[in-house]
């Protein structure tokens, strides 16, 4: 019984070893390596555990990229595993690359990878052109007539300028101001309606793609419509700012002649009162010189009679109205 136990006991460890054992060597793909032609030590899969990396990310691609043609050092590939960058889409990557005669080294997809592009949607759109649409362009001929258009911009990537290169955003903006410019200069929109093929040549001679991570091969007018007239729009607007202002001066102008009347009504109303309060004067004045001896009665009656002629020619002046005052003194009031 003893040594029965003793023997499980072996047997256990046995293969509690080899279950460490494997887990540090894997064999199964050391084999899988073996038999697709690609010369890997069994210590270099050891030393890939050691340095925490797992061997089948880096063996897979390596076979993949055996099968394909292409010779890859093992090492870039397991340091480009380590920089953070995906081996198994760089293999694709290069392997779609030499199947469509597209010039690309491994440092140059590790580092587009590493750049957070798509390396292997790059080098598929090297071989399919992709179409980008913009949205619609408005944008204002000569004659004040709005148009707006919608173009198609047929793309290739440009492998050489990934990294470092300017996106889409940055080449739908472009053709977006190119359309707006090409329309703007336009003499009037029916020169652009009945050419609209000549913003594409226009635009596409401008070299729109330089400094960005596509080559530009085609720019088409999907569509241009007629907007409004913005011209008319802001000649009316400008003569209705126009006559507001001219409103504006013009109320101006009578608020200031009204504080003119004002005042002037103000002045007239106090030279009245003086002229009233002078009047006033003039009885106080006149007894004043009885009481002094200064005016007689025949002085008084003179002056009398003198203001009663003046009011008479003034009625006669106004058309023959009677004077509201006092008239001339007759005989009898005389010898009185």
């Amino acid at each position: 019984m003893m040594e029965f136990t003793v023997f499980l006991i072996i047997v256990v460890l046995i293969i509690i070893g080899l279950a460490i054992l494997l887990h540090f060597i894997p064999v199964g793909l050391w084999i899988s390596a073996l038999a697709a032609g690609v010369r890997i030590g069994i210590f270099t899969l050891i030393g890939m555990r050691l340095r925490r990396v797992p061997p089948i990310r880096i063996i897979e691609p390596l076979i993949k990229a055996t099968k394909g043609g292409i010779e890859i050092n093992i090492n870039k590939l397991e340091a480009h595993y380590l920089a953070g960058g995906n081996v198994d889409r760089v293999v694709n990557a290069l392997i779609a690359a030499q199947r469509a005669n597209i010039p690309l080294a491994f440092e140059r997809a590790a580092a587009i990878d590493l750049a957070g592009r798509e390396v292997l949607q790059a080098v598929q759109m090297s071989v399919n052109p992709k179409v980008i649409e913009t949205p619609v362009v408005a944008a204002v001929a000569k004659d004040g007539i709005e148009l707006k258009a919608r173009a198609r911009v047929t793309v290739r990537a440009n492998i050489d300028r990934l990294v470092g290169g300017a996106g889409e955003e940055t080449v739908i903006a472009r053709v977006g101001e190119g359309v707006v410019s090409t329309i703007g200069s336009a003499e009037n929109h029916k020169l652009v309606l009945e050419n609209p093929d000549s913003i594409s040549r226009t635009v596409l001679g401008r070299g729109l793609d330089a400094g960005t991570a596509f080559e530009i091969l085609s720019i088409d007018i999907a569509d241009v419509d007629v907007g409004r007239n913005i011209g008319a729009q802001l000649e009316t607007d400008r003569a209705e700012a126009d006559k507001r202002i001219a409103q504006a001066k013009a109320e101006e102008r009578r608020a200031m002649a009204v504080a003119r009347e004002q005042e002037m009504k103000a002045a007239t109303q106090e030279m009245r009162a003086r002229v009233v309060e002078a009047e006033a004067e003039v009885p106080r004045a006149i007894a004043q010189a009885f009481r002094e001896g200064k005016l007689g009665v025949m002085d008084y009656y003179s002056m009398r009679n003198l203001m009663a002629d003046t009011q008479m020619r003034e009625a006669i002046s106004r058309g023959g109205e009677k004077p509201a005052t006092t008239g001339p003194l007759d005989e009898d009031e005389r010898r009185r």
